[in-house]
């Protein structure tokens, strides 16, 4: 008995909730207690947020943040995932090679990742679930190789339109409506135009509307979002593309977010790294207030840093998380205050609903404390990629106990394809990622933290 306490201790901590125990937000603090079994109520300690990840997330997570904190691992690493995303050779392909695939399967393809299937899909998400999720962003893992500069966008494509509908526009219509389907009620499901081929990225850099057949798919997955009750977040992109995107983005708000009770179908994501941030966003609010439809607002700090011109963003770190706080309080309060900027014609602010995308711990709680003073004026959700930011994820789903106000959900945002199609996006993601060091040891220590205080715990020295 006393070993299957202690092996309990280990892998699931006093603080997770068991399978058949009917987890919700609502009776999390019950559920998260923590201390010894005659331990007095009063006397309960306040439950570790990461007391709710299995154990394999943990170790997981070590391994994967010792490669991505080291200056010295890190650079050979993102060679290799290069390779293996971009590789002809079937030896190094995922999809072709058993071995190779058993091992990135099993370690990144699973940290970042919800499953080759519709079946491992909706197993991932449920667990993410039972552990006191709100619910998922989904996204489709298959991306297609555009130009690498903004330079040759303005080329021509180099297939015909019919060409480009066949090997590309098909495959990601049918792989996004695939994703709608595998979403529940609630959920998220993100769309990157770009991965519809050369012609979307041809169009969108020329601000062109999409062909008639792109039209289409978005359309049709509009439309089966709104029937299912799941929510479409239109990813932001490189710069040379994201006015294009803009364009697209409120041409289908302006279509699907007009249902009564101010629920979005559709929402933009605004990089607030971009000085034009709190302008385009002004904007927007504008003429959603004016034309009377829903702005869906996804608030990113922006990731393409790396590729951008440096001009466009703002001189430093601290006037982004200023940009970035500034711009989610004045959407959770509905009120016109820097940086954003009401115009002429703007009376009174608009219907908003609202993800606040970030792995800053800060501006997490900011946007909390705020949303805990006001109410929920603003429908808000709080998202992180899955596989990073754990502490910041677990600690929204230990808060969202607290009550509404305050507790709005925490959703993670990952992908599903084969493991070859995951490797383009995992490669993506790490290279985005690549300058924050610091965030991710900080994530390190929480996560190493969180195993030490479980093998205290199965010695009995909590």
């Amino acid at each position: 008995m006393a070993s299957t306490r202690a092996r309990r201790a280990l892998h699931s901590s006093p603080n997770r909730p068991s399978p058949s125990e009917n987890f919700t937000l609502d009776n999390a603090p019950s559920l998260l207690q923590q201390g010894p079994p005659d331990a007095q109520p009063d006397r309960m300690a306040k439950p570790a947020p990461l007391a709710i990840l299995p154990l394999t997330n943990i170790l997981r997570s070590l391994m994967t943040t010792a490669v991505s904190s080291s200056p010295l691992l890190l650079p050979p690493s993102l060679a290799v995932m290069s390779i293996l995303a971009n590789t002809t050779n079937p030896l190094l392909n995922p999809d072709r090679n058993p071995l190779l695939r058993f091992f990135l399967k099993h370690t990144f393809y699973a940290q970042f990742c919800a499953g080759e299937n519709p079946a491992e899909v909706r197993h991932t998400i449920a667990s993410l679930k039972q552990i006191g999720f709100s619910g998922v962003i989904l996204g489709y893992a298959k991306e297609v190789v555009l130009p690498a500069s903004s330079s040759s966008s303005a080329s021509q494509p180099t297939t015909t339109v019919t060409e480009n509908t066949t090997a590309e526009v098909h495959p990601w219509g049918t792989g996004t409506l695939e994703t709608v389907r595998l979403a529940s009620p609630g959920d998220f499901v993100a769309l990157k135009f770009t991965g519809a081929g050369q012609h979307a990225f041809y169009t969108l850099t020329h601000r062109l509307p999409p062909s008639e057949t792109l039209a289409a798919y978005i359309d049709e997955i509009c439309a089966l979002a709104a029937q299912r009750g799941v929510r479409l977040l239109f990813d932001a992109e490189q710069h040379a593309v994201q006015p294009g995107i803009d364009n697209w983005t409120m041409t289908y708000m302006r279509k699907y977010n007009t249902t009564p009770g101010g629920k979005a179908v559709v929402y933009g994501t605004y990089q607030a790294y971009l000085k034009s941030c709190a302008t385009t966003l002004s904007a927007h609010l504008a003429a959603a207030r004016a034309e009377g439809f829903t702005l869906g607002v996804k608030l990113v700090r922006g990731a393409y840093m790396g590729s951008d011109p440096r001009e466009i963003f703002h001189g430093s770190k601290g006037e982004t998380d200023a940009a970035y706080d500034g711009i989610v309080e004045a959407l959770v309060r509905r009120e016109w205050r820097a940086p954003l900027v009401a115009g002429g014609a703007a009376d009174g602010f608009p219907e908003v609903n609202l993800v606040v995308a970030s792995h800053n711990a800060d501006s997490v709680r900011k946007a909390r404390a705020v949303l805990k003073e006001v109410g929920e004026r603003t429908e808000t959700a709080f998202a992180q990629l899955q596989g990073m930011a754990d502490e910041v994820s677990c600690e929204l789903v230990a808060g969202g106990g607290e009550g509404k106000r305050g507790g709005a959900g925490a959703y993670k945002y990952l992908v599903w394809g084969s493991t070859g199609e995951c490797m383009k996006y995992l490669l993506r993601r790490a290279q985005e990622n690549k300058d924050a060091v610091q965030r991710t040891r900080s994530g390190r220590e929480a996560m190493r933290g969180e195993l030490v205080r479980r093998v205290k715990a199965l010695f009995g020295f909590m």
